[in-house]
């Protein structure tokens, strides 16, 4: 099926929907669904930002001017994953708790005001990475039109191009807890010392990396093509002392390059494989 097809679909989604509740981080692919929504359903579509020490706040800045240029109702929630012990000791299933909180946060609020289920912008390519927090939504009714009409990441990117959304080559930002390995206790400083680090090296030109942090040394992940003229163009000493400067004692380059979901290659097949009940099937995650 071609993206034009798929699109429609997804227009289809919504109208049979008629009023549409979204969980919008400010991702590629949640402002699609709130740009797709809001041109089916206009302000029977809300788009509802969870803010927690886990989200950087210039992500949160591009998260309102986005929805404010779509025009989109936005509003934001706090929620409080990092009070649960689940969540902060970093098990490999992370995301589930994060995710359980987020949805336990927005489908009471969706129920009050009348909205059927709460809308995510999970794509039909996260189903075949592990990815527990799909299963934190679906088990409390949560839907996924991207997913469920087939639309994978590239055709995200295309669709939002072809739409005339400026950010759709935005890189991906999940959210800092994914910058550590599984098993180092996640804290407020420490989130926000990655998150400072990252948004030095945005400042400086560098678009799609990761500072991922080991106890007190910062890796820092570029694509591969770009590691050479990183050594080259950026000042190693002023670099490596602002990283002090924000609590790392040592500062290191991953030459092997940044991958999504890199920290997940350290997880047993049999805990890889545990998401089946996504399969290839999209369909699959619809809310029963």
């Amino acid at each position: 099926m071609a993206w034009q097809e798929k699109l429609t679909a997804l227009q289809h989604f919504f109208r049979e929907t008629e009023r549409a509740l979204i969980a919008y981080s400010g991702g590629i692919d949640s402002t699609l669904v709130a740009k797709v929504a809001h041109d089916v359903l206009g302000d029977r579509a809300v788009a509802i930002t969870a803010v927690s020490p886990s989200l950087l706040p210039e992500e949160l800045e591009a998260a309102i001017a986005q929805a404010k240029t779509i025009g989109i109702v936005h509003e934001q929630v706090e929620t409080h994953e990092m009070e649960n012990p689940n969540y902060v000791s970093n098990p490999a299933n992370r995301c589930y708790f994060c995710k359980s909180e987020l949805h336990d946060t927005l489908k009471p609020l969706a129920l009050e005001r009348g909205y059927p289920y709460v809308i995510d912008g999970v794509n039909a390519d996260d189903l075949q990475d592990y990815r527990p927090g799909i299963q934190a939504a679906k088990e409390r009714g949560a839907r996924s039109p991207l997913a469920e009409v087939g639309i994978t990441k590239l055709e995200v990117r295309e669709i939002s191009k072809q739409l005339g959304l400026p950010w759709w080559d935005k890189p991906a930002q999940p959210c800092l807890s994914s910058r550590f390995p599984y098993g180092e206790l996640i804290t407020t400083e420490k989130l926000q010392r990655v998150g400072r680090c990252e948004v030095y090296l945005r400042r400086l030109g560098w678009r799609s990396l990761r500072v991922r942090s080991q106890g007190d040394t910062a890796r820092i992940e570029l694509p591969p093509e770009q590691i050479r003229d990183f050594v080259v163009q950026v000042d190693l000493d002023t670099l490596v002392k602002t990283f002090q400067d924000y609590g790392f004692l040592y500062v290191t380059l991953d030459l092997e390059g940044y991958r999504s979901g890199k920290l997940n290659q350290v997880l047993d097949p049999q805990t890889r494989s545990a998401q089946q009940y996504s399969g290839s099937n999209p369909a699959m995650i619809k809310s029963t």
